[in-house]
């Protein structure tokens, strides 16, 4: 096990928001916690997050879930990702974003900060994957991501 405060080179490069027909059966976890305590989990795909270098991503969610609320209120989240043998709990600090105006999938929107890298890898096996599924429509769901994390990559641009 090993810890940093930045993403590991290879999933900062996974996360790059390209060639998701590629990565479009690999879900991640997300957790935060709910306001009486629990922790609360989501799935969250290629197509929601991308990391703008190793120590900043940004995030898209369903608005209205529990978990965009928990985000909003505490401004912590955890990444769970299976990438290159290990599992990888990311901690995040996160704000809520601006809309953007026009969007064609409207979202909440998030700018995280890594602020704590923990790499789990088993000496005696190495990890092969994660939450896995498969996409009932890819075409119309590899579309929406790609304009989704165009809109992710437009608020660095401002």
């Amino acid at each position: 096990m090993s810890e940093n405060k930045e993403l590991p080179q290879g999933l900062c490069e996974w996360l790059n928001g390209r060639d998701l027909a590629s990565k479009s059966d690999t879900a991640m976890v997300l957790l935060t916690v709910t306001e009486d305590g629990w922790p609360h989990t989501a799935m969250i795909s290629a197509g929601e997050v991308i990391a703008l270098d190793r120590g900043r991503l940004r995030l898209v969610l369903w608005p209205g879930t529990v978990t965009a609320g928990n985000m909003k209120r505490t401004g912590q989240a955890t990444l769970v990702a299976v990438h290159d043998g290990a599992v990888h709990s990311i901690r995040l600090r996160v704000k809520a974003l601006p809309d953007v105006e026009g969007a064609r999938h409207p979202r909440q929107r998030f700018a995280a900060d890594v602020v704590h890298v923990r790499e789990d890898r088993a000496k005696y096996a190495e990890v092969l994957s994660g939450v896995t599924f498969r996409l009932h429509d890819p075409a119309e769901v590899l579309k929406r991501w790609s304009e989704t994390i165009a809109e992710l990559r437009e608020e660095e641009a401002r």
